[in-house]
């Protein structure tokens, strides 16, 4: 009679009671992503972002100029209905950040004020596009830090260095310049442009006082969450106050033409994505480059808009904006200098 066969068990043998389990697959482990795929989804990353910033900025100013759809408070709001309902599926169904509650009443409150500076600021920035070029528009657009450095004395008596103060000369000399050499310059779009500019400001200083203890802190997209319904809520009402019944409008041009439809929701679509890939960039890259790149993306979306709308433009105008973009630039660069001095004190 012949011996049975030995019979392999993984634990059989004593000497290898305690050891670790090996994966089948341990003779291929999981390669790393390479370097040139990280750059190549980067890359990616940030062209998409550049398309949905100029995209939604020409859309709009076709729409509003062009198109004869002057209803910029209920364009408004239709971006906010997008961007709470995209919100929640990109948290809720898709898990790309974990989801956070509003913990209080104060804390409901401060996201409702937040709420309303940002509608503010949307709502005047379309309205701007209505009687401004693009080019124009982006050019005022690049003074926010100007403001930004306002409001920070103002509310916070923050105050910066006197190379960073220095550095916001040539953005206000170059808007100036810009704004007497502009051929399709118009008050009340150059006042709504500053309006806009002036919240977008406000709201970035107010955010940063308001929501500062860690229990109240809201990522980006949990924000943008809350906020749009309730600016839904007042932007609405608003709308049809202001504007008429929008609603009989789009109905009568649908019916001419479903392109309207069609319009309206990649408009919706493409202005949730601007927020969509501003978070994406800043997770691929960092604060600092999406800094970098929205100063570059005023210049070209404002490129762009000439090549395409065919607005006027003089040497006066181009000069003045070079001169703006060339001050951001400089204040972005005095703040960063400054920031890395303060730390090598301490």
């Amino acid at each position: 009679m012949q011996d049975p066969k030995p019979v392999w068990r993984g634990s059989s043998d004593p000497k290898l009671e305690d050891a670790v389990d090996i994966p089948l697959d341990f003779m291929h482990p999981p390669s790393k992503p390479s370097a040139f795929s990280s750059t190549l989804k980067t890359t990616v990353l940030i062209g998409t972002w550049y398309a949905s910033n100029i995209g939604v900025l020409l859309l709009n100013k076709y729409l509003l100029s062009y198109y004869g759809f002057r209803y910029p408070v209920f364009l408004t709001a239709l971006h906010m209905c997008a961007c709470s309902a995209y919100s929640y599926l990109a948290i809720a169904w898709l898990g790309m950040v974990p989801m956070q509650v509003i913990g209080s009443r104060k804390q409901f409150f401060k996201i409702l004020g937040l709420s309303c500076l940002f509608s503010f600021s949307v709502v005047t920035g379309n309205m701007s596009l209505r009687f401004l070029p693009v080019s124009f528009n982006q050019a005022i657009g690049a003074t926010t830090p100007f403001f930004t450095a306002i409001f920070a004395v103002i509310i916070t008596c923050k105050r910066e260095s006197v190379v960073v103060y220095l550095a916001l000369v040539p953005v206000v000399f170059g808007i100036a310049i810009s704004s007497n050499g502009e051929p399709l310059f118009h008050l009340v779009g150059f006042i709504a442009c500053i309006a806009s500019t002036g919240a977008r400001a406000l709201k970035s200083v107010v955010q940063g006082l308001l929501l500062t203890s860690d229990s109240e802190k809201l990522h980006s997209m949990n924000l943008l969450l809350y906020m749009a319904p309730m600016a839904v809520l007042f932007l609405l009402p608003a709308a049809f106050i202001i504007e008429g019944n929008v609603l009989s409008v789009i109905i009568e041009k649908a019916r001419e033409s479903p392109l309207i439809l069609l319009l309206l929701f990649f408009n919706m679509t493409i202005a949730y994505l601007v927020n969509l890939f501003n978070f994406l960039v800043t997770k691929h890259t960092s604060a600092l480059t999406l800094q970098v790149l929205g100063n570059a993306k005023s210049a070209v979306a404002a490129v762009i808009s000439v090549l395409i709308f065919r607005n006027p433009v003089t040497i006066m105008g181009m000069t003045g904006f070079a001169i703006t973009i060339m001050g951001v630039v400089l204040y972005s660069e005095a703040k960063k200098w400054a920031k890395d001095n303060f730390e090598a004190i301490k």
